[in-house]
């Protein structure tokens, strides 16, 4: 028999959708810069660009999305989104069939998926809360963020796979039915609350949706979001430690792929299974989430797994001092750790920020969020290689590490240290007589 939230067919409905999706998007990353390589021949140039499209959306679209999402259903604009990506990966085979199909095309294609899956990736964030009890948002998220390691690692394998067997842009008909059925799934979702509970466990006030009715300026409204972030001391203590840690990942992914094809001279083939073993990781991290929020407290838990990330970090500069297979096997053990934890962190930071946000605000915080860890990367990245560049890749590695720390340090430093669980809103007490 299904047991917790398995039974709970709203969230079923938006797991499956999820699902799907996530398996498309990720399917999506392999194919698009192999169209332009393998297909089109691009240019280094349009390489970069295309990658550089995965971000760009973040900075751009994130706080106009979380303003939508807090003004109408979820749901529906997450089904809109899938839908619209079905249709734009639909044009890529029917633009080769005609003859129309370059670069160009491929890069206007990737930036409007890209601003379309920023939209449906803060509006998933959003509607969890939404749909599930408080005390059921931890595993609510592991459950997706299972569903998020595994589509890294089997959809990345599938994409290549796809590409070479029904060749190039033919694949793309493969992701345009996944993207479907997500919609499909989502649109089944029935029992979406809004403006329900407060962080304080009282009755949301809908602000957001007030606001659109008597033509408040969307630009205000994107301006409380941020507020809201920044003015609440928990929000913003977890948001900025959630952007030290990917702003320094950034720093050391390409430095790091560097450092392990010359420094340590490793082949490629060696290069893909350690890559592979960040999946690995992800997953052993989506299935020991929940059991170590029962045994921890909740702050302490975030010290842990965010000083574990960094100490991990440090591995990687650690396997000059080794043999040839020690040094492989190290490596393994970074990205495995690595990923455990940072899943880990990001489920439990992930419900303790939904559970003190109110209802009405959950797309702005998202939203508010996701534009500032995701948009530090690309400049993180910049300013790896130019580091690498600057000082080498061993002393970038190690800076790029003690940079991670830092995140673990400010939690221990705030309130955030000593808090025991994810809060649960707290029923009304009865009137006496």
């Amino acid at each position: 028999m299904p047991s917790g939230l398995w039974r709970h067919r709203d969230f079923r409905n938006l797991w499956l959708g999820q699902t799907s999706s996530m398996f498309a998007a990720h399917m999506v990353a392999v194919i698009f810069p192999l169209l332009a390589s393998v297909s089109l021949d691009a240019s280094l140039f349009e390489m970069g660009l295309l990658s550089a499209a995965g971000y760009v959306p973040y900075i751009g679209v994130s706080l106009f999305a979380g303003v939508w999402l807090d003004r109408k259903p979820k749901r529906a604009i997450i089904v809109l989104c899938d839908i619209a990506r079905a249709l734009l990966l639909l044009a890529i085979p029917i633009a080769w069939w005609l003859d129309l199909l370059s670069v160009p095309t491929l890069l206007v294609v990737a930036l409007l998926v890209g601003c379309f899956s920023v939209v449906a990736d803060v509006g998933s964030a959003s509607i969890l809360p939404a749909l599930v009890e408080r005390d059921d948002l931890i595993e609510g998220n592991s459950k997706l963020e299972l569903s998020a390691s595994s589509a890294s690692i089997a959809g990345s394998a599938l994409g290549g796979g796809i590409f070479q067997l029904l060749a190039g842009p033919v694949s793309m008909l493969i992701n345009t039915v996944l993207f479907a059925l997500s919609a499909f799934f989502t649109a089944l979702i029935r029992g979406e609350r809004k403006g329900a509970e407060g962080s304080d466990g009282t009755q949301g006030t809908e602000g957001s949706e007030e606001g659109a009715e008597s033509g408040q300026s969307i630009w205000r409204d994107m301006a409380d979001g941020v507020a809201f972030v920044t003015g609440h001391v928990t929000v913003r203590t977890l948001v900025l430690t959630t952007l030290i840690i990917n702003f320094f990942m950034a720093i050391a992914e390409p430095v790091a792929l560097v450092f392990v094809t010359r420094t340590l001279d490793i082949p490629p083939y060696t290069v893909g299974l350690i890559l592979a073993a960040s999946g690995a990781g992800a997953l052993v991290g989506a299935v020991i989430a929940a059991p170590m929020s029962r045994l921890l407290p909740l702050g302490r838990l975030l010290v842990l797994t965010a000083t574990l990330t960094g100490v991990a970090s440090l591995l990687t500069p650690l396997a000059t001092l080794v043999p040839a297979p020690a040094a492989v096997a190290l490596m393994v053990a970074m990205y495995v750790l690595d990923a455990a934890m940072i899943v880990v962190y990001n489920i439990n930071v992930r419900s303790y920020r939904s559970a003190i946000t109110p209802d009405e605000m959950q797309g702005r915080m998202n939203a508010t969020n996701r534009m500032a860890g995701m948009g530090v990367m690309p400049i993180g990245a910049v300013l790896g290689g130019l580091l690498g560049t600057a000082v080498g890749t061993l002393p970038a590695l190690v800076l790029a590490s003690l940079g991670t720390l830092l995140a673990p340090l400010v939690l221990a430093c705030s309130h955030v240290r000593t808090v025991k669980r994810v809060p649960v809103p707290q029923p009304e007490a009865e009137p006496t007589a």
